[in-house]
């Protein structure tokens, strides 16, 4: 089996479970300890290594709600979780982690922009405002542009069950961040009804990489 270590990490009233892998430790057969593993086979060696390691952190945060299944894979490519739970995974590189809770939840992880990278993507990623917001804020550019990446990404995921149509990155807009929190405001284009609420967005640094967490308390 591909090589993992788990490790549990109480974040933000919850507890994330971060599995480190060695892709380069990844066999096919690995897979067939998914119940899906034939949905996979198209996919490159890479993300099959990501995914499988992506599941095993989901089967770690469902164990504390006593439960054993792994999820499977929707329509939408999301991951599918036992009724009245909700999750979610990512992963980077060699890192990927899991969050599952009985609310509404979106997770990110993000390995932090290079001044060169974050050159490039700033107007694919924030508008003119933004712009002003991350400027303002006491950290380093690529690392404000990629939270603020990151933030949409976990956002979207926690408000899945709205999307009518895929989201961009003006569905949402950062209006605030500090050492721990970016908080974006929803705009129409993301949902008509949901447009004006702003939702903090807990984070932080780990090593090179970024870590967000949305949830939506009821």
């Amino acid at each position: 089996m591909m090589h993992t270590t788990h490790t549990p990490l109480t974040f933000a009233e919850h507890t994330l479970h971060i599995v480190e892998f060695d892709p380069d430790s990844f066999h096919e057969h690995d897979l067939l300890w998914l119940p899906h593993h034939t949905q996979l086979q198209s996919c490159g060696r890479k993300r099959k290594a990501e995914h499988l390691a992506g599941r095993i952190a989901a089967v770690h945060a469902l164990r504390e709600y006593g439960i054993k299944t792994v999820p499977g894979i929707g329509g939408q490519r999301q991951p599918l979780w036992p009724q009245k739970l909700f999750g979610s995974i990512s992963h980077s590189t060699s890192t990927a982690l899991a969050v599952v809770s009985t609310h509404p939840v979106g997770l990110d992880i993000e390995a932090i922009f290079t001044p060169q990278t974050a050159v490039e993507l700033t107007g694919g990623i924030i508008d003119n405002q933004e712009h002003q917001v991350l400027h303002h804020a006491s950290l380093p550019f690529p690392l404000a542009l990629t939270l603020a990446f990151s933030a949409k990404e976990s956002l979207y995921k926690a408000f899945a069950a709205h999307l009518t149509h895929l989201p961009g990155f003006s569905s949402a807009n950062v209006i605030a961040l500090n050492t721990t929190q970016i908080t974006l405001q929803i705009t129409p284009s993301f949902s008509q009804n949901l447009a004006g609420q702003s939702v903090n967005i807990s984070w932080f640094q780990r090593e090179e990489n970024i870590i967000t967490l949305c949830a939506i308390c009821p």
